[in-house]
């Protein structure tokens, strides 16, 4: 049996350029662990910034990418019980997931529902509970409030406007081209609009100048100062991300004037800070609301292991409607 795993030596400012596949050798599974053949597992913004050395956690190198995922078990050491061979599991979060095959401490493991979308399922350990806490920890939001997002035809853009709409909030949904607008309010999305000049009057426009206490930014530099002047007087601007890779820029009028507050969201600081009740709890919810079609994620295209690198150039690139994952292989 041939196993992959997608390595990196280095890092490196394209991403694709510092990973290759490479054979993977394991040994049989020792007490306590399990084999697992990887189904999927998707390429999120934070593997493109490890990769880069961006990110603000970076793993020792040699690494192999990856950090969410779902698999099959293939292989049970001895003492394992309440898993059974050919089930369909989580893998753990942060794992080195990019490979056919990896060996998991079998505790680690969480059975997935037989019946749902493995590729959905692969998604579910960083966007959805990334977007759900953005809407729950910052501002207490009422049915009938307003939130607006940029990149809001990403995975974590989707799935907060579908959160939303099931909390009867209403979303005021960003993207950098007209070809995005379409996709993004079949999604649910319930005001589109391009981002760019003219921001904050197009949105009282489209709103009827509801008042917004929330905004969520993933991109950074001018993106952050459009999106403050977009909320109402005292409202939070939560950013998460940087795409741009600007630092965030807020005009110290809306700080000092009306009062904005900008904030950060790390969804590992919340992992180490929340309790295990709390992390089951989300988990729990958000999987049922996966496995049941309820919260979906577009997928773009899909890549083997071994084709790592057109993989990680595709997620890297602008132009493109989805996720991209990385598939290994098992059935």
């Amino acid at each position: 049996m041939a196993m992959f795993k997608a390595q990196y030596e280095q890092r490196g400012p394209v991403p694709q350029d510092v990973i290759r596949a490479v054979p993977l050798e394991l040994p049989p599974p020792a007490a306590g662990q399990a084999l697992v053949a990887m189904l999927a597992s998707p390429i999120n913004p934070s593997n493109l910034l490890t990769l880069t050395g961006e990110y603000g956690v970076l793993p020792p190198l040699p690494a192999i990418g990856g950090s969410e995922g779902v698999g099959r078990i293939a292989e049970l050491g001895q003492d394992v019980s309440g898993l059974s061979v050919g089930q369909l599991v989580l893998l753990p979060r942060g794992s080195g997931t990019w490979v056919t095959h990896l060996l998991a401490e079998a505790s680690a493991l969480v059975p997935l529902p037989e019946a749902a979308d493995p590729l959905q399922l692969a998604m579910l350990t960083v966007n959805p509970p990334t977007a759900a806490l953005m809407l729950s920890e910052f501002v207490p939001l009422a049915s009938g409030d307003w939130v607006i997002q940029n990149v809001a035809n990403s995975g974590v853009g989707g799935y907060l406007m579908q959160l939303a709409r099931r909390r009867g909030l209403r979303t005021v949904n960003l993207v950098r081209r007209e070809s995005a607008v379409a996709a993004t309010k079949a999604q649910g999305g319930d005001v589109v609009l391009v981002d760019g000049e003219g921001l904050a009057q197009r949105v009282r426009e489209a709103t009827g100048g509801a008042e917004i206490r929330l905004g969520i930014d993933a991109v950074g530099g001018s993106a952050t100062d459009r999106l403050a002047q977009c909320l109402s007087e005292g409202g939070t601007l939560v950013n998460y991300g940087m795409m741009s890779g600007e630092p965030c820029r807020v005009a110290p009028s809306s700080l000092i004037f009306r009062g904005i507050t900008l904030r950060g969201f790390w969804l590992v600081k919340w992992f180490r800070e929340a309790s295990r009740d709390a992390q089951r709890a989300l988990y729990g919810e958000l999987a049922q609301m996966v496995a049941s079609g309820v919260l979906h994620a577009r997928v773009h295209a899909t890549f083997p292991v071994q084709k790592i690198r057109e993989a990680v150039a595709a997620a890297n690139g602008g132009e493109r409607d989805g996720k991209i994952l990385v598939t290994g292989g098992a059935a």
